[in-house]
């Protein structure tokens, strides 16, 4: 019997409090994905049960409900009749779902995600600058000859044109037209206009000047500008969103464009450029000030891995961004490497001292990625887990961080730190030496300060501690965002040989089948717990966008819990080879059920380069 569309529709609304409960609403190939505005409203026990719904969780502030391919569209589209709801993408949802912080972090958290997708540009020609630049220190011919110009044009081009690209990406961010967001990131630095590099040899009053109404605005360019363009582009957004509302589609396609743009370049040139461009200039003269004071570096050195704890360090990309426009050289970026070289040298004194194997296990590698500037696995998985060595990378940074201020290092590149930052920074040996003083001062009181917690004695009358869990090192599952490592021992099978069809259809995702010969389901990556059933046979796991279920047997959803015990909850930070459920195998069969465990990725149509199999 066909699948009723708009019945489905009209329940899954009535069992979420309604479209009025609802924020956003998108759909992928299998899933309704809903950001529900109070999920307290959310009747979770009659969605799974709903005609038409083959599963639910919750992921990333998202409700998703799988319906399955060719049927979930059908379903949206009257479920947006019956709520009211507008048709939104999966990057709108996901939006809507950020949208629920707190506003602070929000403002905090926008920088970030404006200059993250354009760092692989900014690092590349940042670093080719450094190189270029140094090539004729050795060999001065070099520097009169086409190839150094053309390296020059190609190294600077990223930086020169750096509103551009900040504005295509700020109109993702904020879901304007990309196309429009770069007219007017190009309109900002328009050759017409005077470059802003060069303005200041014009001498007073011969720099040209437009009469607009009452505002008198000089033309000069935005080169070196960043927080102008992106509150311009922000404006752009909302004005074209706002008109797309209420200008009639017959004539949206040309009056939207055009209004958009002609306000937007109005208000920027006559009050977000000229206002904000002197606001951020004295945001640098203070991160410059900071930068080269004495009191100001050790301040920020000691501070800075404060702010990769709160997620906030992304922010400082903008004064990075700004110092490399106005002088062509970022003084923050050796304060960063301090400080994250240092986390680097308190977790390397950890992992030389440490005895007990797993913590070393994962100390090293940990240690090893906060040198290329990765500093996360290091802080959140060793340093600030045992806190002294965390402070200790803190003093690390501060004096790493007094001698770059000193002798006042540099590089015209950001994103980029420790080891990695090398070849673009301007005196090589001074930076190498500041490494060394960040890490030395670092391991040296770790290696004094820390001490590892003595191993509890077990009372004789105690039972004995159950044997520990080895983290996985076979992986099931692979794409471009991680590996998933196989949650359970025993014989790997394709998805598609699970003896479920609706887990061998794909329509919950693809990974694999294990026939299991132990009974310990253990986390196959560090992550957070997502769902956990209410029945404890199976429990969604994510990290790095990867949404995972891992569902121990077939339709042993019958069994309610029995032969099951689930040993987390939803909300859980685990570690990779955390147990999370333990099961009965022979429980499981007693009830006629097979006891095959599905692991698979739920959202993998949404993920690069997925492959599955056991290697």
């Amino acid at each position: 019997m066909a699948l009723d569309y708009r019945k489905c529709a009209e329940e899954i609304a009535a069992n979420i409090g309604g479209g009025s409960n609802v924020i956003s609403a998108a759909h992928c190939a299998t899933r309704l994905r809903l950001v529900i505005a109070d999920n307290s409203k959310v009747n979770k026990e009659v969605l799974e049960n709903i005609d038409g719904v083959k599963g639910m969780f919750e992921s990333n502030g998202q409700l998703q409900l799988i319906i399955g391919t060719g049927t979930v569209n059908k379903v949206y589209d009257e479920f947006l009749a019956v709520t009211g709801a507008s048709a939104a993408s999966k990057a709108d949802v996901k939006a809507a779902a950020a949208s629920k912080m707190p506003l602070w972090k929000k403002i905090l958290k926008t920088p970030g995600d404006v200059f993250v997708p354009i760092l692989p540009a900014i690092v590349a020609s940042g670093l080719m600058m450094g190189i270029v630049e140094a090539i004729p220190k050795f060999w001065p011919a070099f520097g009169n000859s086409d190839w150094f110009a053309f390296l020059d044009l190609v190294a600077n081009t990223a930086f020169a044109l750096l509103p551009v690209l900040v504005a295509i990406s700020a109109a993702r961010v904020f879901g304007g037209n990309i196309f429009l967001g770069a007219v007017i990131g190009l309109m900002m630095v328009h050759p017409a206009l005077i470059n802003a590099w060069t303005v200041g040899s014009y001498a007073a009053g011969e720099i040209p000047t437009w009469h607009l109404f009452f505002f008198n605005v000089q033309q000069v360019g935005y080169q070196g500008h960043v927080i102008p363009v992106i509150l311009a582009v922000l404006l752009m957004s909302v004005i074209e969103k706002w008109l797309h509302k209420k200008v009639p589609e017959m004539i949206d396609l040309f009056v939207t464009p055009l209004c958009t743009v002609l306000i937007t370049s109005f208000v920027t040139f006559t009050i977000i450029g000229p206002v904000f461009s002197v606001l951020e200039n004295w945001v640098l003269t203070g991160a410059k000030w900071l930068a080269s004071s004495l009191v100001g570096s050790v301040v920020m050195g000691a501070i800075y891995p404060w702010t990769v704890v709160m997620g906030l360090h992304h922010m400082y990309n903008v004064i990075e961004a700004g110092m490399i426009a106005q002088t062509g050289l970022n003084t923050w970026m050796p304060i960063a490497s301090a400080a994250n070289f240092a986390q680097f040298g308190a977790c390397l004194a950890v992992a030389l001292k440490v005895k007990n194997q797993k913590t070393k296990s994962v100390a090293f590698p940990s240690a090893l990625s906060a040198s290329l500037g990765i500093t996360e696995p290091a802080i959140f998985g060793i340093n600030f887990r045992f806190m002294k060595p965390f402070i200790c990378g803190m003093a690390g940074g501060a004096v790493g961080s007094l001698f770059g201020s000193l002798f006042k290092l540099g590089a015209p590149v950001y994103g980029v730190t420790g080891i990695p930052a090398i070849p673009a920074v301007n005196n090589i040996p001074l930076y190498l030496v500041e490494l060394l003083i960040a890490a030395g001062v670092a391991f040296a009181l770790t290696s004094i300060i820390w001490k590892e917690d003595a191993p509890k004695a077990v009372p004789a009358a105690a039972a004995p501690a159950p044997a520990r869990i080895e983290v996985p090192t076979t992986s099931v599952i692979r794409c471009a965002n991680g590996k998933v490592l196989q949650p359970v021992k025993g014989n790997v099978i394709p998805y598609d040989q699970i003896p479920d069809n609706t887990f061998a259809s794909g329509v919950l995702g693809v990974g694999v089948g294990i026939q299991p010969t132990d009974e310990v389901v253990v986390a196959p990556f560090d992550g957070e717990i997502t769902s956990v059933a209410e029945s404890k046979h199976a429990v969604g796991v994510a990290a790095n966008d990867m949404e995972l279920l891992i569902h121990v047997g077939v339709d042993t959803v019958a069994m309610n819990g029995d032969g099951f015990d689930c040993l987390v909850k939803e909300g859980d930070q685990v570690k990779a080879g955390q147990p999370l459920i333990r099961f009965s195998r022979a429980k499981i069969k007693a009830a006629g059920y097979s006891d095959t465990v599905a692991v698979l990725l739920t959202n993998s149509d949404d993920l690069d380069g997925v492959e599955y199999g056991a290697k």
